[in-house]
């Protein structure tokens, strides 16, 4: 994926008129250290939860227990929010990925993704690949990548809002 399609700048939310490049999103995506997965529960309410992720591809990649609460969720409605950024108003940017995840279970995308999380967390996050999940033998986890629809791009001084849409 070549990345987006188009980047606008929302003039309603912001004093800065010009569209956050795509490439410092990207960059702000790879580099993030930990990353907030918004799904939502079978009864309609919300379930979010902090988690560690690599962005390649052009898609973000986590792993979780096949019976955690987000797992759950997924399997009803694939439809996820992803958002990553400075907890200050008027310092750093805030990013918000809007996209589908679907469970990867193959061997080369999982050894990808083991990889990545190695590369850029070191060996507290070691994962080896077990049939078509990640981690121990008895109860792998599972792979996810979200594939974006839209990524918005928040800055804070000046502040501004910039949507990077996806085919």
């Amino acid at each position: 994926m070549p990345g987006p399609r188009l980047s606008r700048p929302d003039p309603r939310y912001g004093d800065d008129p010009t569209a956050a490049p795509w490439a410092r999103t990207d960059r702000l995506l790879a580099d993030a250290e930990l990353y907030w997965l918004s799904t939502v529960r079978a009864d309609g309410r919300p379930h979010v939860t902090p988690l560690i992720g690599a962005w390649f591809d052009d898609r973000f990649h986590f792993a979780s227990g096949a019976r955690e609460q987000k797992v759950h969720n997924l399997l009803l409605n694939p439809q996820v929010a992803v958002t990553t950024g400075a907890n200050a108003w008027a310092a750093g940017t805030d990013v918000v990925l809007e996209g589908t995840a679907q469970r990867l279970t193959e061997p080369v995308r999982l050894q990808a993704f083991a990889d990545a999380t190695l590369a850029k967390y070191g060996e507290a996050w070691r994962f080896t690949v077990h049939g078509d999940g990640v981690g121990d033998g008895d109860h792998p986890a599972w792979v996810f990548a979200v594939t974006p629809a839209k990524v918005l791009t928040f800055g804070k001084e000046p502040h501004s809002q910039t949507a990077h849409m996806f085919d």
